[in-house]
């Protein structure tokens, strides 16, 4: 994981060349969050941390209010996009097989941060999200 300040975690081994001007570097992260928008992508993201491996109808099941076809496109984009790795196994009836990839598991500790982040704000001001 690359650093955004000093005091956040190391890097990987490697060198990293960060974007060259802040202009570029806020457009890096649109493109990236870019890949997270969708009503139920993180959702979906947050379903397979911890390297689960989830089956169509398990994301049915644990994801009230999403519908068959709204599931299939996200779980398309989450895969073209590579995060996500989907299986197929050839049995009547199919059985497909969701995981993610490392790249996507990797965002874990991001998104983590990211909430650890928000509940800063929650204690800075008092308020509590939602309220």
């Amino acid at each position: 994981m690359t650093r955004a300040h000093e005091e956040v975690g190391d890097s990987p081994a490697g060198k990293y060349e960060g974007p060259p001007t802040p202009a570029a570097a806020a457009a890096r992260v649109e493109e990236i969050l870019g890949l997270l928008e969708g009503r139920w992508k993180l959702v979906i993201l947050f379903q397979l941390f911890g390297g689960r491996v989830v089956r169509f109808s398990e994301f049915e099941r644990a994801i009230p209010g999403i519908s068959q076809k709204m599931l299939a496109q996200q779980l398309r984009q989450l895969e073209r996009d590579g995060l996500v790795h989907r299986v197929v196994y050839a049995e009547v009836p199919p059985r497909v097989e969701y995981r993610l990839t490392p790249w996507g598991q990797s965002l874990c500790p991001v998104l983590d941060g990211l909430l650890r982040w928000a509940a800063t704000r929650e204690g800075l001001t008092g308020e509590v999200s939602g309220a």
